[in-house]
C-alpha cells in the first residue's frame, strides 16, 4: 500500500533527526518520546527542550505534507500515556493527564505550521503500558507520548 512507504520515508527522516537521543526510541511501527522529553512530571505544559523536538518533527511533518499524494487519506496519530501513580495535580485522573499531553503537542505542531487535518490525539492514560512492571523504571517508560502514521 502507499502510505506504507511514505511510513518508511518519515521514520527514517526522523531517525536521522532524532538519533542523538535515547530517551526518543522506534517501538514497532511508532515513534515512542518519554514524557520527561517533553513534559514536567504530572504537567502539559511542553518545556523548551520538547519545543525543540517538536520543532524537527513538524518540519519532518511538512515535508511528508508536501510528498503524500492528496487522495491518501492519513493522519500522524499523538498518543499521551501515564503511569499508573495517582496524579493530584491540575487534571483530575490520569486519563485527562494524558489527554492534554496528546492536545498539547498537536496544538504545538499546528502553531509550527503542520495541517491540523493530518492530526489526532488521543490520551490512554494508565491502560497501555509498555512496561507491566512497578519499580521506578518501569513507570519512566510508561510516560510517553507515541507518533503513529496511520490512515484515517
Amino acid at each position: 500500500q502507499e502510505l506504507t512507504r511514505y511510513r518508511s520515508e518519515f521514520f527514517g527522516r526522523l531517525r536521522k533527526i532524532l538519533s542523538q537521543r535515547s530517551d526518543i526510541l522506534v517501538v514497532g511501527d511508532r515513534f515512542v518520546f518519554q514524557s520527561e522529553v517533553v513534559f514536567p512530571k504530572g504537567s502539559a505544559e511542553i518545556q523548551p527542550a520538547g519545543l525543540v523536538e517538536m520543532d524537527k518533527l513538524a518540519t519532518a511533518l511538512k515535508e511528508l505534507e508536501g510528498e503524500i499524494p492528496a487522495d491518501i487519506a492519513w493522519v500522524l496519530r499523538v498518543d499521551g500515556h501515564t503511569d499508573t501513580d495517582p496524579i493530584q495535580t491540575l487534571f483530575e485522573s490520569n486519563w485527562e493527564l494524558s489527554a492534554a499531553r496528546a492536545i498539547a503537542v498537536v496544538n504545538v505542531l499546528i502553531q509550527q505550521g503542520v495541517n491540523p487535518k493530518h492530526l489526532v490525539a488521543a490520551g490512554f492514560g494508565e491502560y497501555q503500558p509498555l512496561d507491566p512492571g512497578d519499580s521506578e523504571d518501569a513507570k519512566t517508560r510508561n510516560r510517553r507520548i507515541e507518533l503513529k502514521l496511520t490512515e484515517r
